[in-house]
């Protein structure tokens, strides 16, 4: 049996009912989580430049917090409003996914045809369940491709499982949404873009078309994965597909949800300046030196992080994320409001990343991060390994529920949304 196959058997086999009660509370979690995220970047500078063309792109398909478009375009908004903040959920393993951005397109396709919560919350375990199978298969950063690519793939698995396809339609969205669109990784190094957050975004649009091309019978390659010249042979020849197999659908019992709006290799950084603002002076700061893993230090500490001109290149700068919380005592989405702050800078020019082979050998297990501040000839040190929100150490629904009415002010949205199951999407959003 093809790999294609056999995750075609399992989303189509995968009923609500099969569900486990944890894995069915912790997709409303997300759900949440993703909404407050969501409504938090509704007006940032990338969503504003998009909202311009919503006129030229008429249709039914519900945007969160506003009106309705094409299928395509409110797939693309809805996970570009998610995404942008680089404050929703992730999974950590030989590849990263923020796999929340799924709920996008969901809410795209669940609107026009009117699903329930209990499709949606069925649709996104087996998203979560595709998509975290995909990054324990192999790492696509290394090869110079995106992670946006295994999103793809997870929005296509999640909504053919919305709409109820068959095993051959599932496999033809999965191939209509890859096959003609492998990300290259450019938008994650150096200076970022709006297109860090525009790559999940489309990602999403190409899904959605994808889905409903085969909805309405139009056809695409059946070895999209496993073909002679299909993802595995062209892009990741080390793809191990085992790790594709299986009936267990609690995958997202090992993602992880955010605490701060930073990419999630630092958070443990952000805990760790906090249990160090009280004890420096930070205008008498000599050196900061900050020990930490690989993926870290590659993925936010390249030269460019020094220098961050953006919020997408900030969120992604441990020296930013380090000093704005040491300046600030917090860190929230408030801390890019003023990313070019002198203060900042110049503690940013005293710090050092130093990757630790040790530390390197934990990851994705632990996230461990030691700062050393030295200050007033004295030396002050703190230490986190694993950040609040990592699956083995969450945050409770009560922090959940904080998290998203400082993000949206909106206490009164939360009983409908832990109760969404018999009630239409359309109407949560």
């Amino acid at each position: 049996m093809s790999v294609e196959k056999g995750i075609a058997g399992f989303i189509n086999k995968t009923s609500y009912d099969d569900l486990g009660e944890d894995v069915k509370h912790e997709v409303k979690r997300r759900f949440i989580d993703a909404l407050g995220v969501a409504y938090s970047s509704m007006d940032s500078p990338a969503a504003s430049k998009i909202k311009k063309m919503f006129g030229l792109y008429p249709g039914n398909a519900k945007i969160i917090g506003m009106g309705t478009a094409s299928p395509d375009y409110s797939a693309f908004l809805n996970t570009l409003f998610i995404r942008y903040m680089d404050f929703n959920d992730t999974y950590l393993s030989k590849e990263p996914l923020h796999p929340s951005d799924m709920f996008g397109p969901l809410i795209s396709l669940s609107s026009i045809f009117n699903k329930t919560g209990k499709e949606l919350i069925t649709a996104a375990a087996v998203g979560y369940e595709i998509g975290t199978r995909l990054c324990d298969s192999t790492s696509l950063r290394a090869k110079g491709y995106d992670h946006v690519n295994f999103t793809e793939i997870a929005m296509a698995a999640a909504m053919s499982k919305l709409l109820d396809f068959d095993e051959n339609q599932i496999i033809n969205a999965i191939s209509i949404s890859v096959v003609p669109h492998v990300a290259l990784r450019q938008p994650r190094v150096g200076e970022l873009t709006m297109w860090k957050a525009g790559a999940a975004a489309n990602s999403a649009r190409n899904s959605v078309f994808g889905t409903l091309a085969t909805l309405y019978g139009f056809t695409s390659p059946s070895e999209p994965l496993s073909g002679k010249l299909g993802f595995k042979n062209i892009v990741a020849p080390d793809m191990d597909f085992s790790k594709l197999e299986g009936t267990a659908s609690n995958g997202i019992m090992r993602t992880y949800i955010k605490k701060y709006p930073v990419e999630y290799h630092a958070m443990a950084a952000v805990e760790a300046s906090l249990k160090l603002v009280n004890d420096i002076d930070i205008n008498h700061v000599d050196s900061i030196n900050v020990y930490t893993y690989e993926a870290a230090v590659s993925i936010l500490a390249d030269p460019e992080k020094w220098h961050p001109e953006n919020k997408e290149t900030a969120d992604h700068s441990l020296p930013f994320i380090i000093a704005s919380t040491l300046v600030n005592k917090d860190f929230w989405v408030n801390n890019y409001n003023d990313i070019r702050n002198r203060q900042i800078i110049s503690l940013m020019e005293k710090i050092k990343v130093i990757e630790l082979k040790e530390y390197t050998e934990q990851y994705p297990d632990k996230l461990p991060i030691r700062i050393e501040v030295k200050c007033r000839g004295k030396t002050h040190e703190s230490s986190v390994e694993i950040p609040k929100g990592h699956y083995k150490n969450p945050m409770g629904d009560r922090e959940i529920e904080s998290k998203f009415i400082r993000l949206t002010g909106k206490t009164e949205a939360l009983e409908s949304l832990w109760t969404m199951e018999d009630r239409e999407v359309s109407e949560l959003v």
